[in-house]
C-alpha cells in the first residue's frame, strides 16, 4: 500500500543495476585518502632514488664525452717540445771523429806520454808503443836487405806543431793557406797521434823532407813492404784531402785503434 506523498522504491533487481552499483556512488566519487597516504611517501621514496640513479648515470656520460675540463697546467708536453735523447758515444781519446777539418787537415788526439816509446837511440823520437814496436820490426827488415830507414819525426805535441806552424809559416812569409799545404795547422797533424812517423834514407840525407825521397831506394822498398808492419803512406799524389805530396810521411794503421783513428770518420771505401 502506497504512502500518500512517497513514491514506491523501485525493486532492487541485478538486471537493472549499473556493473559498478555494487559500491555505492559516494563511496566509489570520493578518493580513499587513507591509501595515498600510505602509497605518497613510497612512490616519493623510490622516484629520489631513480632519478639520483639517472643523475649519476647522466653526469657520468657527460664527463665520458666531454672530459675533464684543461687548463695550460694540465696538457701533456707536446711531442715536438720534449728533447729527443741521442746516444753519445764514450770518448776514446785514440778514437777520431773528424768532424772538424781546418785546411784540408783533419782533426786528431793528442796521445798521451804514457802511451809512447822511443824508436831512437838518443829517446828524442817517439810513437805509441804498438807502432813504434811494429816501426822498429820494419827497420831491421830492411837493414837486413841494406836498406836504412832513418826516422826523422815522430810524435809531435799540440804545441810543438803551433809553434811549427806559425812561426815557420812567419820566418817563410806564408799564409795559412800556403802554409796548410806543407804543414798541418796546431791540433790536426797525424803526429799527434803518436802513429806517425816521417822517414828517410840514412844513406841519403839530402833527401830528407824533400818530393825527390820518392826516388831513393829506402822510399821504394817501403812501397813494396810498409804494409806487412802495418805502415801506409798518408799523402800520396793526388790525396783526397789536398795535402801536398809527402813520399816521407807515413802511419801505422796496423791494429784497432789506429785504424779507426785516421778511417772512422772518413767514409772512405775499400779499395779494388
Amino acid at each position: 500500500m502506497k504512502k500518500a506523498g512517497f513514491p514506491e522504491k523501485p525493486k532492487n533487481s541485478s538486471s537493472e543495476l549499473d556493473p559498478g552499483d555494487d559500491i555505492p556512488a559516494a563511496i566509489r566519487d570520493t578518493p580513499d585518502t587513507r591509501y595515498r597516504l600510505r602509497v605518497q611517501p613510497l612512490v616519493l621514496v623510490i622516484g629520489g632514488v631513480v632519478g639520483f640513479i639517472l643523475l649519476a648515470i647522466t653526469s657520468g656520460f657527460l664527463f665520458f664525452i666531454t672530459g675533464p675540463q684543461k687548463n695550460a697546467d694540465s696538457q701533456p708536453t707536446p711531442v715536438s717540445s720534449i728533447p729527443i735523447a741521442t746516444n753519445t758515444p764514450a770518448t776514446n781519446p785514440a778514437i777520431n771523429t773528424n768532424n772538424d777539418t781546418v785546411l784540408g787537415h783533419l782533426a786528431y788526439p793528442e796521445a798521451p806520454e804514457s802511451e809512447l816509446l822511443a824508436i831512437t837511440v838518443n829517446g828524442r823520437i817517439k810513437m805509441r808503443q804498438a807502432a813504434a814496436q811494429r816501426f822498429q820490426q820494419m827497420a831491421q827488415a830492411a837493414r837486413s836487405t841494406g836498406i836504412i830507414l832513418a826516422p826523422i819525426s815522430g810524435f809531435r805535441s799540440v804545441k810543438e806543431q803551433e809553434q811549427l806552424f806559425f812561426n815557420v809559416g812567419a820566418q817563410r812569409n806564408q799564409t795559412p793557406a800556403q802554409r796548410a799545404a806543407l804543414s798541418a795547422p796546431p791540433g790536426h797533424s797525424e803526429h799527434h797521434t803518436g802513429y806517425a812517423v816521417d822517414i828517410g834514407d840514412g844513406a841519403v840525407p839530402g833527401t830528407n823532407l824533400q818530393a825527390n825521397f820518392e826516388d831513393t831506394k829506402a822510399y821504394q822498398w817501403l812501397q813494396a813492404n810498409a804494409a806487412r808492419f802495418g805502415f801506409e803512406i798518408s799523402f800520396p799524389k793526388d790525396n783526397v784531402q789536398g795535402v801536398s805530396y809527402e813520399p816521407w810521411h807515413w802511419r801505422f794503421v796496423g791494429d784497432r785503434n789506429s785504424l779507426e783513428t785516421f778511417y772512422k770518420a772518413r767514409n772512405l771505401k775499400p779499395a779494388k
